[in-house]
């Protein structure tokens, strides 16, 4: 048996050596696992890449689509589960516009906003087209090219945590109102209640 200079033997330098030899390789296993979810998942890398903190979340692919059944499969209020929707308006212009899952938006209130009378929901291929994902799980940021218009509700500001579709239905991330204004850089506007004024 061989012995170190400090009295240590092989018996117990190869327990030692094995344990430090798995421990390296499940941190290269966690990071190849990482790499494998940013380039699923674009949302995660830019947010990673611009440092703004959230968490994630996964409920069964097989929930039916709609916030309020993400919201059941999460444990959250509807009205903290973003609705990302596309709209186009008669200048050929596209925007993104977020409200609760609650909610729905007011038009004459997206029309002042855009500065356009004749404003619709774009359709499920002119969604595809401008972000890269199917309606239900477009996340708010990561795709949008400068010049880009997106717009948050108010109101949202008012909740601690918001959950937003990650890109791939059954996964969501979790993000502050503050942190989803700053990632996706939103303007805020209230789109959603006829008391308040659109711009406050």
């Amino acid at each position: 048996m061989f012995f170190s200079s400090d009295g240590v033997s092989d018996g117990d330098i190869i327990p030692l050596v094995t344990e430090r030899m798995e421990a390296a390789i499940k941190l290269t296993e966690v990071r190849k696992l990482h790499d494998i979810i940013k380039r699923m998942f674009p949302s995660h890398a830019f947010l990673d890449r611009i440092n703004i903190p959230y968490s994630t979340a996964t409920f069964p692919s097989s929930t039916p689509k709609g916030a309020s059944n993400v919201a059941i499969a999460l444990g959250l209020r509807e009205h903290q589960t973003i609705k990302t929707l596309i709209f186009e308006t008669d200048k050929d212009e596209r925007v993104l516009v977020m409200v609760g899952g609650d909610q729905n938006v007011i038009s004459g209130h997206l029309k002042k906003v855009l500065g356009s009378r004749n404003i619709q929901l774009a359709s499920p291929d002119k969604v595809i087209q401008t972000t890269g994902y199917q309606i239900g799980s477009i996340p708010p940021f990561s795709w949008q090219p400068d010049g880009f218009r997106s717009f948050l509700d108010m109101d949202m500001m008012n909740e601690v945590i918001l959950a937003v579709g990650a890109g791939i239905w059954g996964n969501e991330i979790f993000i502050s109102p503050t942190n989803l204004v700053t990632a996706s850089q939103s303007m805020v506007v209230n789109l959603t209640d006829r008391e308040k004024p659109v711009f406050l």
